[in-house]
């Protein structure tokens, strides 16, 4: 099962790093949160990736094509212009850069990598978002219950802490991070059979998360995959130095591999 990334957007949250490069290149622990997403799947056994590029996808491109530089030790000659590998720590991943359009909404980038991703179901998740989703499990979800699309929900914490105030306005407790107002939302992680292809219909306009999705949604052909565990996605410069200070700190919750 392939698994299509999408790594095309602009990022405008996190403008401190991406006016140099596109978010799904920000870097935590020194490789890109796309990486992490990456080597995810790959400790599950899949290792074939779609990535849908838009903003600034030449820097993503240039990443890959020089990945055994990036990991591994090197002998340069430049006197005769070769390169000598002595260890390469080389990923088992075949990846397909796909040009999507700078400004190609969700849906678009998607429907513009059919043709890579033939007449098979997929996996489809955002660029931005780690989580210690057991892979394994929701594909095995996915093929039981006969759905067109599977989505993984997540519950988000609360942006603020919580207060729990007695009638006289005592605090009798306090919560750095609650689970927010209770809600499932869209974590990514998805699973999707070929057919869900034919609800994208407004070409490169199309957002994915609102008509097909929802018309998905309508025809009783989506189902969620309750995830309780880990997940984080990368919005904010708060998100990126949260995200590195876990992995520094060796307590990546999303470090499966």
């Amino acid at each position: 099962m392939k698994v299509v990334i999408l790594a095309g957007g602009l990022g405008t949250r996190l403008s401190e790093e991406t006016g140099l490069k596109p978010k799904p290149m920000v870097e935590i622990g020194g490789m890109p949160i796309l990486w992490h997403i990456m080597k995810t799947y790959s400790h599950y056994g899949y290792n074939e990736f779609i990535v849908c590029l838009g903003y600034k996808g030449y820097i993503v491109k240039e990443f890959f094509s020089n990945y055994f530089l990036h990991k591994s030790d090197v002998t340069i000659n430049l006197q005769n212009n070769s390169i000598k590998v002595h260890e390469s720590d080389a990923e088992p991943w075949t990846i397909t850069l796909v040009d999507t359009g700078e400004s190609t909404m969700t849906g678009g980038r998607i429907k513009r990598v059919q043709k890579y991703i033939e007449n098979e179901d997929f996996m489809l998740t955002y660029g931005d978002g780690v989580a210690n989703i057991n892979i394994k499990d929701l594909v095995e979800y996915h093929k039981s219950n006969g759905k067109l699309l599977t989505v993984t929900s997540v519950q988000p914490s609360g942006r603020f802490g919580a207060l729990d105030l007695s009638s006289e306005n005592d605090v009798k407790s306090f919560v750095e991070k609650p689970k927010g107002d209770g809600l499932w939302i869209n974590g990514g992680y998805m699973v999707c059979h070929p057919s869900v292809l034919d609800y994208i219909v407004e070409g490169d306009k199309s957002v994915w998360e609102q008509d097909p999705m929802q018309n998905i949604a309508l025809k009783n052909e989506m189902k969620a995959y309750k995830h309780n565990g880990f997940w984080k996605p990368m919005d904010t410069l708060k998100d990126r130095n949260d995200l590195n200070n876990m992995w520094e700190s060796g307590k990546a919750p999303w470090k499966t591999w």
